[in-house]
């Protein structure tokens, strides 16, 4: 395996988060959390930029490149799907401790439970587009869903 390979799956694998054996998932969201923070410090306009066409992309393309090294469809270890579905969660969203873990508990279920079209995406569409556009759907039901809690309780 070369070096490029390895990168691929180093990021593909959140660092390697997503090879730990219970819940790499799980892991991967809450390592996609600090990536909301850093993002959150330079705009919105960034922010939605960055998530929507770098980093969704950037993770359609590790994640299917990932894909064809593991010989494993939608392995569970590759988190990059994860970290950007998060990301999506939070777009906007103001990070408060509260809001972060609203979003991080809506994002784990609606990925869990993968709402039409999230499943399916996951089941249909083939390669690092289906790894990733079910987080993606998730993540923005999971903000929609903590847009409409701020808007009944505050």
């Amino acid at each position: 395996m070369n070096f490029r390979d390895r990168a691929v799956l180093l990021l593909a694998t959140g660092f390697s988060v997503g090879r730990i054996p219970l819940a790499p998932g799980t892991f991967g969201s809450l390592l996609g959390i600090p990536l909301c923070l850093v993002l959150a410090e330079i705009g919105l306009d960034v922010m939605v930029a960055a998530a929507a066409v770098a980093f969704v992309l950037f993770a359609v393309w590790i994640a299917g490149k990932a894909e064809r090294l593991i010989r494993i469809k939608d392995a569970p270890c590759i988190v990059i799907d994860e970290m950007a579905g998060i990301t999506v969660t939070m777009l906007g969203v103001p990070l408060t401790p509260l809001n972060l873990t609203a979003g991080f508990i809506a994002f784990r279920v609606l990925d869990i439970i993968k709402p039409f079209p999230a499943r399916y995406m996951d089941a249909k569409v083939a390669g690092g587009w289906g790894i990733v556009m079910d987080d993606v759907v998730a993540g923005l039901y999971s903000n929609l869903l903590l847009r409409a809690i701020s808007l009944i309780f505050c």
